[in-house]
């Protein structure tokens, strides 16, 4: 049980590229920007540009995301993104970021609604 934990720390970490928020603002503008969490959290605020996919139904939704443009991922902390990122990576996608602390530490521009 504990080598399957540490096998999945693992891939999470070679999934995707961990950046620090300065470094994940830095580029938004250009990419694609989603939110894994369920939609009552991300209508109660979320990063200002971001689109909703929660993971619950990520499988079936991640084709709404682009192959050819990044992909920046964030959840509450982080360990949803870190799963999204490990699906994208075994659909073909590269360019998968995700923010290294998550939005509880997000002090960024955000929307509620």
């Amino acid at each position: 049980m504990i080598g399957y934990e540490v096998y999945q720390h693992f891939n999470r970490k070679r999934a995707a590229v961990i950046l620090t928020e300065e470094e994940f603002r830095e580029n938004m503008r250009k990419v694609q920007v989603i939110d894994v969490r369920e939609k009552p959290e991300f209508d109660a605020g979320h990063i200002l540009g971001a689109r909703n996919i929660p993971y619950s139904g990520f499988k079936t939704r991640m084709v709404e995301i682009r192959k050819d443009i990044p992909v920046y991922l964030y959840d509450q902390k982080k360990s949803m993104s870190g799963r999204a990122a490990v699906k994208l990576r075994k659909a073909g996608y590269t360019k998968i970021y995700r923010l290294k602390d998550g939005y509880q530490n997000w002090n960024g521009k955000i929307k509620k609604k």
